[in-house]
């Protein structure tokens, strides 16, 4: 504490690296005692995030009109690395910031309403192409504008964050949570799934969607490469309603079998009619036939 002439005073200057190095220390404590390392947040550069989902964070952040006041010096902790160490996990943010000493910095963040998760793939379900796509944010600006839209998107409101720091400061909104802030979005720039896992959600539901309804929309006819019934029973060999059933798959490999001929029934050959024989004349002794007796 230093004194001035009227007997007042007021805490001593520390240096910004004096007190990141203190606060550094304690992070590094607290780290090892949950079996990780602690995760500081180093931004460089003009900007503080440079992505989409970076950028929408940040100004999602800005348009609160009650954390306003607070912004600007939150801004200047952020960029000078006074957040230590940053933590997300589903629903919740844990930090140190180093300010006149190393802080605590606790956010719980409501989870994504599952009414408006489901009205959020629906609307996205036939412009998103891939995960990589997603998290990569090449996304058609109609589906930025919808995963970002204040009140229905993906960032929370004022009233879906409950807030808690360690330091003196009564205000609801101080300088170390708004540092915090900025960093989430900064951490977004490189992780943008932490979002879905603050909003208590799988991205990758988002993507499931699509695909569902690009085969769906494929059935129906409604794409420009739509399958027809017939070609829809040909390769997945099944009865389409009003089409005609696909002939029978022949297993691979064997032809098809012949059908054999009938045996012709067979003739057997007559034996010839035996002829009667003829009686021979009786023979005399002494070689002349005898005379018929006549009575």
């Amino acid at each position: 504490m230093r004194w001035d002439s009227d007997g007042g005073g007021w805490p001593e200057y520390v240096p910004v690296a004096t007190r990141i190095a203190r606060a550094e220390k304690k992070a590094a404590k607290r780290a090892k005692a949950a079996g990780r390392q602690p995760e500081p947040v180093k931004i460089t550069g003009s900007g503080i995030a440079k992505t989409f989902w970076g950028k929408s964070w940040c100004q999602n952040l800005e348009s609160y009109s009650d954390f306003s006041s607070r912004l600007s010096r939150g801004r200047t902790y952020a960029r000078n690395g006074s957040v230590v160490d940053l933590l997300l996990t589903r629903g919740r943010i844990d930090a140190v910031v180093a300010g006149s000493m190393a802080y605590d910095v606790a956010i719980t963040i409501a989870a994504l309403p599952p009414r408006a998760w489901r009205a959020i793939k629906a609307d996205c379900a036939t412009s998103i192409g891939s995960l990589v796509d997603l998290l990569s944010g090449r996304l058609a600006d109609d589906v930025m504008r919808r995963l970002a839209r204040p009140g229905d998107g993906m960032f929370p409101g004022p009233r879906e964050v409950t807030l808690k720091c360690s330091c003196p400061d009564g205000a609801q909104f101080c300088k170390h949570l708004a540092a915090v802030f900025y960093a989430i979005g900064n951490r977004l720039d490189t992780r943008p799934e932490l979002l879905f896992l603050l909003r208590g959600v799988d991205q990758t539901e988002l993507v499931a969607a699509a695909t569902k309804e690009s085969v769906s929309r494929a059935v129906r006819g409604d794409a420009a490469h739509a399958l027809a019934d017939d070609d829809l029973a040909g390769i997945f060999g099944i009865e389409i309603a009003g089409g005609n059933p696909p002939p029978p798959a022949r297993p691979a490999g064997k032809p098809a079998a012949k059908s054999k001929p009938k045996p012709k029934p067979t003739r057997t050959k007559q034996q010839p009619k035996a002829k009667p024989a003829k009686p021979k004349p009786a023979k005399r002794s002494g070689g002349k036939p005898r005379p018929p007796v006549t009575e």
